[in-house]
């Protein structure tokens, strides 16, 4: 692989980046009052409604996402504080980052990919890591649908910052995305799983999904969130296997799994039903792209 046609002049730091685009990408206040109430001793869910309540869009996608297949509870959830009370505050406020993570990220003009498809892999990748989390008995698997929904965010950045190096190293990869994140590397010495852990870090999302974000592509560098990583590194591998999922419009030949992972998560790799994940995911699919990805004001 050549990589002086697309050699850097000059190379931005990884925190300079983020917080470049920081103010194209921020989620809402409303994100940020719902952080501080859960942080706080006076955080009730009745108080964290009332703010949620303030963005009707918002509050009508969190509703209908609640309601949903999705969750599955058995009765119907009629407002915000409600569902706090039943899914908690910290599930609630990733559900309400990622809502406002896929509109946000609209205002940023990714013309080098197919932004649909690029939405399709992050929310099947999601909803792979959950099933296969729930498979693995790790406890709250609806965090690691967040951490698959948001592990490629930083590329985004990355093709806003660096457009016609991006255009050229998606050239290179024949649809791989691990492919992308070596030669990344190579170029600018962080790679788009790199920028994705910095702006969590700025949303203050959870350290656990920062760390699984991180090494989502060398899931035994990972130290604190094993767990996690492992998982969405399994979920993004299997995503990438299947036409509708995969990162880019271009299948990869094959979506390598690191052996780590095996062990990490206690499974077999031989006896793991793929089609029987993929086909959980794919039954929530439909559903949950018209939910979260719809394009509505």
């Amino acid at each position: 692989m050549q990589t002086a046609v697309i050699e850097q002049k000059t190379i931005t730091p990884l925190n300079e980046l983020v917080q470049d685009v920081s103010g194209l990408v921020s989620p809402p206040e409303i994100c940020f009052k719902v952080f501080e109430l859960m942080d706080s001793k006076h955080g009730s869910a009745e108080a964290m409604g009332d703010i949620i309540s303030q963005d009707p869009n918002l509050t009508a996608r969190l509703l209908k996402i609640v309601n949903s297949a999705y969750f599955n509870f058995p009765s119907r959830i009629d407002t915000v504080s409600r569902a706090i009370s039943i899914i908690g505050s910290a599930d609630l406020y990733n559900l309400v980052v990622a809502v406002k993570a896929v509109r946000c990220f609209s205002k940023i003009p990714a013309d080098l990919i197919n932004i649909d498809s690029f939405w399709q892999h992050s929310l099947y990748t999601g909803l792979i890591a959950k099933d296969i989390a729930k498979k693995c008995k790790i406890l709250h698997p609806e965090r690691l649908f967040i951490a698959g929904l948001l592990h490629d965010i930083g590329s985004l950045i990355l093709f806003n910052a660096q457009p016609e190096h991006s255009r050229e190293m998606l050239d290179k990869i024949e649809g791989s995305e691990a492919g992308l994140a070596k030669l990344e590397q190579q170029i600018y010495g962080y790679n788009h799983a790199d920028v994705g852990c910095e702006l969590m870090k700025l949303w203050n999302l959870p350290e656990a999904l920062q760390e699984a974000t991180k090494y989502h592509h060398n899931p035994a560098a990972a130290q604190s969130a094993v767990f996690e990583t492992s998982v969405l590194h399994l979920a993004d591998a299997l995503a990438n296997q299947t036409g509708m999922g995969t990162f880019a419009e271009e299948a990869p030949e094959e979506a390598i799994i690191d052996e780590s992972v095996w062990n990490t998560l206690n499974l077999n790799k031989d006896n793991l039903n793929v089609d029987e994940i993929l086909g959980e995911a794919g039954l929530k699919f439909a559903e949950m792209s018209s939910l979260l990805l719809a394009k509505t004001s």
